[in-house]
Order: structure tokens, then C-alpha cells, then sequence
């Protein structure tokens, strides 16, 4: 057991320092160097660890450096939206190697079942790897997975997104280890492993798309609640007491969702084809109709901002999603609007990330899951 701690240790360290030298891993473990020594041996003969070098230009004899060997596994990450399927397969390292993004198939939740295969086997295939050699796989999609029931619940925008035995059939599909969450929870892992949320302990995610979520990160982690529905903000109420009787859509994502924008924009006389998209396009073209539908949708968004802050006290607020990345429309009057209708006033800030936020997610949780399954299997027992 010791010896597997130990191990366990001086693997975190390489993967968070290297390369690193023995005598690094020390002073930051706590290790003796002949602890060290041997648990860097093990990981050696596992193929966990590879020498990366040595040290340059130090007094001494130059020190052998150690890293995390990027070819031990391979993860792939998966976001399942309305609109796309994105997926991104990466070694062990976290350096992703392949993306692919195209179009959903929402006809069916067989067809979307389908599509993730497709995408996930066409992934490993641009890698030049065997979809065996997959070690964890991570799908993110709306919704809530129910610890009870294995069910995906508040998933409408997926067509039998909800019904029994989804999540079992995108595992025959896969057939590998398959990790699932919610989408907007893995955008706030994305921000906060390549993105604004980076070292950042306290942040809100805000996707603001075809639907309205957060993602939580409260003291440097997720924050998922009882049933691991925390930040569903999209059926937070609004002032006008709108209620959906069957939840299937909260009267937050009515209004300040996709289809909430096109309907403001369809009252006030613009025609169609509408979409979100068009809409903003056409308020940066000097729409002044267009223009209004933006204001409106600004305040909706400062007005769930200003609902979330009292409650976990961020230091930042990062918009994404479709609707919350047109910051050059929104920014500066959903940040104006906040600061009238709250004394608490977090930064906030437009996703760097963009519409890859997810799919970082998706990818950094699927190395966890990777790693400490490659270490179980050969670590601790090589």
C-alpha cells in the first residue's frame, strides 16, 4: 500500500512538473531520494515514466529529467450539443492531436448515438491508434445524469435524450471506459485547465446558447450540488412568473435562450429566417431592431448574473456559449447592468476558449479518469 502511494505521488509530480530530475520530486514530496529512486523505476518499467534528458548548465553532474511518456494511454473527449458534435482525441500528455466537429443528427437519439461512434472511431483513426488503445473516453452533453436512476434528466434540447438506456448504448458504441457530464460542467473544467478559470478558486461559467447553465467552480472545484444539478440557471424564475408546466424548459432559457432571442426579434418585425446568429450579425450591421434584441438580451443575461453572485460570491464570470461569445455586443452593457442591479461586482469576461470549452473539459476529465487507470493497472502492481 505504501509503495502504491508513493508511486501515486511521484507520478503526480512528473505529470504536473516535468521533466523534473529525482532530486526535484524530492524536495517537492517530501520523499526520501531513494523512495524516489525505486518509484521512479517502477513507473520506468510500467511505461508510465520516460527519461526526458538532462539538466544543462548547473554545477555537477547533469541530472537524469523524467516525464509523464504522452504514448502510456489516450483519451478522447466528446460534446454532444443541439448543433454540433465536437470531439478531440489527445495522448496522455494532454496534447490533442485530432478534432473533428460536425453538424448533430437530432433526428434520434439513435442517430446522435451513431454519430458519436462515428466521430470517436474516426478520431483514433487520424491518430494512426486502434480504438483499443483508448484508454478513457469523457461524453459531455446537456442535462443531468441521475445517480439513481442512470437516466440524462433536463436534456431537451436531444431528442430521447432522457429515456432509459442512453448512456448503456453509448457505451456498447464506444465500447471503451466512458465517463459522462454535464456540458456546461466541463466548460468550466476547460476554463479552468486552459482557460480564463486558470488558478482562478471561485468562478462562474456562463453558457448562454441554445439554453442558459452554469458551471460552478467553488474553492479551485467543481461544485455539482445534492443531485448534481447545480447550476441549472436556466430555470431560475423571472419577473414575470413564466412557468413551462412540464419543466421542460425553464422560463430563464425561454427568454435569454436561443429561441427566446428569435422570438423577441420575430415580435419586433424583423423576418424571417431567423436565427440567434442572424440576429447579432445584423445588430453589428447598425440593425437598430436587431440592436434592441441585443440590449434586451444583455439585460437578461446581467439580471442572471445578478442572481448568481450573491449566492457564491465569484471573482469572475465567463460568458460562452453561441450567445454569451458576442462580447464585442455584450460585454460592456450585461458588465453596466450588473453593476446597477448588484453591489457585487466579479469580473466578467468572454470565453477564450470559445466554443471549445466543453470539449477541453471533456479531454481534461477523461486524463484523470486515464491515469488513474493506467496506474492501478500497471503502477502499483509493475
Amino acid at each position: 500500500m505504501l509503495r502504491a502511494i508513493n508511486e501515486r505521488t511521484v507520478l503526480e509530480l512528473v505529470r504536473r512538473l516535468g521533466p523534473v530530475s529525482r532530486a526535484q520530486i524530492a524536495r517537492e514530496s517530501v520523499l526520501s531520494k531513494p523512495t524516489v529512486s525505486q518509484a521512479l523505476t517502477n513507473l520506468l518499467a510500467s511505461g508510465l515514466v520516460r527519461e526526458a534528458g538532462r539538466t544543462t548548465g548547473g554545477r555537477g553532474p547533469a541530472a537524469v529529467l523524467y516525464e509523464l511518456n504522452p504514448r502510456a494511454g489516450w483519451v478522447v473527449g466528446i460534446d454532444v450539443g443541439r448543433a454540433w458534435v465536437r470531439g478531440a482525441i489527445a495522448n496522455l500528455s494532454g496534447e490533442i492531436v485530432a478534432r473533428r466537429d460536425q453538424r448533430s443528427r437530432t433526428r434520434s437519439a439513435e442517430a446522435l448515438i451513431s454519430e458519436i461512434g462515428e466521430v470517436a472511431h474516426g478520431l483514433a483513426s487520424e491518430a494512426g491508434i486502434r480504438w483499443r488503445d483508448v484508454t478513457f473516453a469523457t461524453v459531455g452533453s446537456p442535462g443531468v445524469v441521475e445517480p439513481d436512476t442512470g437516466k440524462v434528466a433536463l436534456a431537451y434540447a436531444l431528442p430521447g435524450w432522457g429515456r432509459h438506456g442512453v448512456l448503456e448504448s453509448i457505451q456498447r458504441e464506444l465500447g471503451t471506459k466512458v465517463g459522462f457530464e454535464n456540458d456546461v460542467n466541463l466548460a468550466a473544467l476547460g476554463e479552468q485547465w486552459h482557460g480564463l478559470g486558470k488558478g482562478v478558486d471561485d468562478f462562474v461559467f456562463l453558457q448562454v446558447g441554445t439554453g442558459v447553465g452554469a458551471g460552478l467552480v467553488l474553492g479551485g472545484a467543481l461544485y455539482r450540488g445534492s443531485t448534481g444539478a447545480a447550476g441549472e440557471v436556466g430555470y431560475l424564475p423571472t419577473s414575470d412568473g413564466r412557468v413551462d408546466p412540464g419543466h421542460r424548459r425553464g422560463a430563464v432559457d425561454a427568454v435569454a435562450g436561443a429561441a427566446g432571442v428569435v422570438a423577441h426579434a420575430r415580435a419586433l418585425g424583423m423576418r424571417p429566417p431567423l436565427s440567434a446568429e442572424k440576429v447579432f450579425t445584423a445588430a453589428r450591421r447598425g440593425d437598430p431592431t436587431a440592436g434592441r434584441v441585443v440590449a434586451a438580451e444583455a439585460e437578461r443575461i446581467a439580471t442572471t448574473i445578478a442572481a448568481i453572485v450573491p449566492v457564491v460570491d465569484p471573482e469572475l464570470v465567463i460568458l460562452g456559449g453561441g450567445i454569451g461569445t458576442n462580447g464585442d455586443l455584450l460585454l460592456d452593457p450585461v458588465m453596466r447592468r450588473v453593476g446597477r442591479l448588484t453591489p457585487f461586482h466579479p469580473r466578467v469576461e468572454v470565453s477564450v476558449l470559445r466554443e471549445g470549452a466543453t470539449l477541453h473539459g471533456a479531454v481534461w476529465t477523461a486524463l484523470q479518469a486515464a491515469q488513474e487507470r493506467l496506474f492501478r493497472k500497471e503502477g502499483a502492481t509493475g
